[in-house]
This record gives structure tokens, C-alpha cells and sequence, in this order.
């Protein structure tokens, strides 16, 4: 009963504030609704940035993935750091010249409007197919798991995680729908640094109790028991070859940071240029943080449960929580949880309704339509998909090499080839429309046969570098066959003040060098 209570209580209290906070905002233009008002600050940006990104697919999968694979993982976060750097250095400050609402709409400006809508469409559904249902899915199985619902109600495990699964996709759609990015941000923001004192808190606890008062002496015991769980380099066989750092990897990466709508959609949302290179720099430095609480707690369930789990990986994290917390604790972590979903699942479906709302609706069906009317479609849009990612979820139990793998591997589909064309409409002048339109369907169907229908060995890592330099060689020898016409850029709308902080690179030469510093420690 005192879980529930603690769990009731902090929840309330975020949509309590959340609400408070809303009350004098302009929800019903476009730039209200989509992008907060671009009033966002760096706190805000960081905190909805991290908690976007930070979900139960780590908690769980991250975790599931370091008990059975150790530090080697942490790749996935540490690089992320680097690719903030970039983010904040090179290309926030190009979209906020341009005014810009989605990342689709940079394709218009450097190719064309077929481009456009084809990388709108992969992206909607990259985020209905794969990243959507796994949230939800993940964060099923943590609550069900903490509040034993289907004990509870007497009815079977799948039962109880379509009961939860419904009930956490219900309450993150109302969140989008009534509030938009703002109430998103905010929400984000409480529950993202509740998330970093409550998640550092359960390795803690957990080393104290091992260590007998001390938290050093329980991390020399943990690392004692198998000192290969802390080698972050590998081998060739790793689930996370230290090569892939080199090839796929830092590809993934700039995309996922620089040109993932869910995620830049925050820095869109800055009252000012200063504040979204804060907001994106202190995420760099969260990032370096987080495997205290996505890794080590993985690998601490492994001193505590042995290979036991090895075939249900994805139970370790609830597992070690009930282990470790307090009873009263075990709530207000578990609201910490649902937080966590909630913030990575309505921040999905805000961008996605953004997507759809701008890029295909208004560009397509309405164009005169004026921005109230927008904003329903917006909201319509977030229901549907809310729906349709409730449906899915539970088909995405069962991943055999765990969640987080399935998750990484499903976004190479569409990733990868987005990734390629904004690099190249960035960095180059000379690729076509044509060949950029062409260069998206050759590398999806290179991906897709290569890593689902022929399964190769090759690392599926290393297939998303093989896939860029196919994608950038199709580029130029189609831009070669059709050459590039020369076209009128979008013209700079400054909404915002363009004044660079002038702490960002100081700080970013920081983040990288502890950065490498974590390699070199671990290694």
C-alpha cells in the first residue's frame, strides 16, 4: 500500500505543476503547441532532452544488455556526448537561422519537397513501428513487475502488461494532446533530474549493502567477481565491438543528436540560441553520468544473481530494485519509472504530430489552413498514434539478443539513410535531389536484406558504416548522371536571438576529453 501511495502522490504532483505551469500559455498556434512558444531554457532543454532519450528501453534493455555483457556497452551513451558537441558547435545554430519547425523541412530547402515528405514518412514510421511500442513495452514490464498487477487482479503475466501497457499509453497521450512540446518539456524536466536522483540511488544503495557501509569497498567486490564485466574494449565478437566506435557508431550517433526530430525539437524550442547550446551541452555532460544508472546497476545484479537471468535478461532491473529499495522508496522510484515512459513516449508522439501536422498536412491536403485548425490535426494525430503503438507494444516481447539490441538494430532501417542525405545536403553542394531520394532506397533495402532476411555476421554496427559509404557513393555517381539544379535556399527566419554562449566550446573541449578519459580509465 505504501508503494502505491508514494507512487499516487509523485505522479499527481508532476501533473499538478505541469497544469500550473500551462495555464498562461498560447497553446493554439503552431509555434505554441509544436515548439513550446520557443520559450524553452537550457535547464528545461537538458532535462526534456535527457528524459526523451532516457526511457525504460535503457533502464530495462541497457541494464539487461550490462548484466549479461558488462561495461562494454557504455558506448552507447559516452559517444552521444561527443555528438552533442556537434549539435551545439554546427547544426542548431543553422536551423535557428533558418526558423526551422522540423528537420524535413531543411530537405525542402536543400533538395526538394518529394524529399521532404519521403524522410517525413520514414521517420513517422520509425516512430510508430519501433520506438513507440518498445517504450511502452519496457515500461509495462517495470511497473507490472514493482506493483505485481497481475497477482493483484489474478490474472495472467500478458494480462496485466496489456492492463499497463493501455494505462501508460492513455496517460502519455493526454499529456501531448492537451499540452503539446510545453507540457511535455516541462513534465520532462521534473521527472529527468528525478530520474538521475532516484537512479543513482539504487546502485548506491546497492554497493552500501554490499560493501557493508562502504561504497567503494561494495564496487572492488562487484568488480572482483568478474573483472571482465568492467573491459570496455572487448573482442570482435562483443555485443559491442570497440571497432564500431569507428564505423556505424559515430554515424548513429550525429543523427540521433543532431538531426532526430524528437530530440532537436527541444533546442527548435529555445528562447535563444545561448540557451539551446546550454541545454544541449549539460545533456553531454548527463550523458557521460547516466551509466551509473543504465550499466552499473546491470552489471550489480549480476554479483547478486549470477547467470540466473541470462535468459529473461530484461527482468534484471525490477529484479535488483525490489532487491535493494526501501518499500517506501520502491514507489517514488516507481513514479520515477513512469515519468520516464511517459516523458519518451509523449515526446514521440508530440514530434511525430509535428511531422505529420507540418510536413504532410499542411504541405499536402491544406495548405491555407490556418494554424487553430493545425493544431487539432496535431492533436488528432497524437490519439491515433497513441493507439496504434498500444496494439503493437506487446508483440515486441520475446527480443531474443534483448530489448535495447532490438530497438538499435530497427533503427538503422531508417536512421542510417536519413542520416546520409543531411549530411551530404549539409556538407556538400554538388548532390542532386534525384540521387538523394535514390540513395534512401538503396540503403534501406541494403540494411533490411543484410541484416533481417540474409543475416550476415558482420556487426549490425558495422553494416550502418557500410550503408553510409554505399549511400554517399550512390549520391555522387547519380548526382554525376543528374546533375544538381541549383535552388533558391530557405530564407533565414530569426524568431530568436543568434548570440553563440560563450562558454560552448570551452565546455565542449571538457566533455570530450572526459570522454576519452572514461576509454582510456576502462580500457
Amino acid at each position: 500500500m505504501l508503494t502505491f501511495i508514494t507512487f499516487i502522490f509523485f505522479t499527481l504532483f508532476v501533473a499538478i505543476y505541469t497544469w500550473y505551469k500551462l495555464k498562461k500559455e498560447n497553446l493554439s498556434s503552431k509555434e505554441g503547441y509544436f515548439l513550446g512558444g520557443r520559450s524553452l531554457t537550457g535547464v528545461v532543454i537538458a532535462g526534456s532532452m535527457l528524459l526523451t532519450n532516457i526511457s525504460t528501453e535503457h533502464l530495462i534493455g541497457m541494464n539487461g544488455s550490462s548484466y549479461k555483457n558488462g561495461f562494454i556497452i557504455i558506448a552507447w551513451e559516452v559517444t552521444s556526448s561527443l555528438a552533442l558537441i556537434f549539435a551545439a558547435l554546427y547544426f542548431v545554430p543553422k536551423y535557428l537561422k533558418m526558423g526551422l519547425i522540423t528537420i524535413p523541412q531543411f530537405l525542402e530547402s536543400r533538395f526538394d519537397n518529394t524529399t521532404r515528405t519521403i524522410v517525413a514518412l520514414f521517420l513517422i514510421v520509425s516512430f510508430v513501428i519501433t520506438l513507440l511500442p518498445i517504450v511502452l513495452y519496457t515500461g509495462a514490464i517495470n511497473i507490472e513487475s514493482i506493483f505485481n498487477i497481475s497477482e493483484t487482479f489474478n490474472i495472467s503475466k500478458s494480462q496485466g502488461l496489456w492492463i499497463t501497457v493501455i494505462a501508460i499509453g492513455s496517460l502519455g497521450a493526454i499529456y501531448a494532446f492537451f499540452g503539446g512540446l510545453k507540457a511535455v518539456a516541462i513534465s520532462d524536466t521534473i521527472n529527468g533530474y528525478g530520474l538521475l536522483i532516484g537512479g543513482t540511488a539504487i546502485p548506491l544503495i546497492a554497493l552500501v549493502s554490499i560493501g557493508d557501509g562502504n561504497v567503494i569497498e561494495g564496487l572492488m567486490k562487484v568488480y572482483n567477481n568478474d573483472p571482465e564485466k568492467f573491459n570496455v574494449i572487448g573482442t570482435r565478437d562483443s555485443v559491442m565491438p570497440f571497432e564500431v566506435l569507428f564505423t556505424g557508431l559515430i554515424i548513429n550517433q550525429i543523427y540521433f543528436w543532431c538531426m532526430n526530430q524528437t530530440i532537436i525539437q527541444r533546442a527548435l524550442g529555445a528562447k535563444s540560441l545561448i540557451e539551446a547550446q546550454k541545454g544541449l551541452l549539460f545533456t553531454g555532460i548527463l550523458k557521460i553520468i547516466i551509466p551509473f544508472i543504465i550499466v552499473l546497476p546491470g552489471v550489480i545484479g549480476y554479483y547478486y544473481f549470477g547467470d540466473s537471468l541470462y535468459e529473461n535478461q530484461d527482468m534484471i532491473y525490477p529484479e535488483l530494485i525490489k532487491k535493494v529499495l526501501p518499500l517506501g522508496l520502491v514507489g517514488l522510484f516507481a513514479a520515477v519509472i513512469m515519468g520516464a515512459v511517459l516523458s519518451t513516449f509523449n515526446s514521440v508522439l508530440n514530434s511525430a504530430a509535428t511531422i505529420f501536422s507540418i510536413d504532410f498536412y499542411k504541405k499536402h491536403i491544406d495548405k491555407n489552413i490556418s494554424e487553430n485548425k493545425l493544431v487539432k490535426v496535431g492533436k488528432l494525430t497524437t490519439l491515433i498514434l497513441a493507439i496504434f503503438a498500444i496494439i503493437v507494444a506487446p508483440i515486441m516481447a520475446n527480443a531474443p539478443d534483448g530489448l535495447y539490441q532490438l530497438l538499435q538494430k530497427l533503427n538503422g532501417i531508417f536512421f542510417i539513410p536519413i542520416a546520409s542525405i543531411m549530411i551530404a545536403g549539409f556538407f556538400t553542394k554538388s548532390i542532386s535531389a534525384i540521387a538523394a531520394k535514390i540513395s534512401l532506397f538503396v540503403g534501406l533495402l541494403f540494411y533490411i536484406n543484410v541484416t533481417f532476411i540474409f543475416e550476415s555476421d558482420i556487426h549490425f554496427v558495422h553494416v550502418w558504416g557500410i550503408e553510409f559509404i554505399l549511400n554517399m557513393v550512390t549520391m555522387f555517381i547519380f548526382s554525376y548522371i543528374f546533375p544538381h539544379k541549383k535552388k533558391e535556399e530557405r530564407k533565414s527566419e530569426n524568431h530568436i536571438e543568434l548570440i553563440e554562449w560563450k562558454y560552448a566550446k570551452g565546455i565542449s573541449f571538457i566533455i570530450a576529453f572526459i570522454t576519452i578519459s572514461i576509454y582510456i580509465l576502462l580500457s
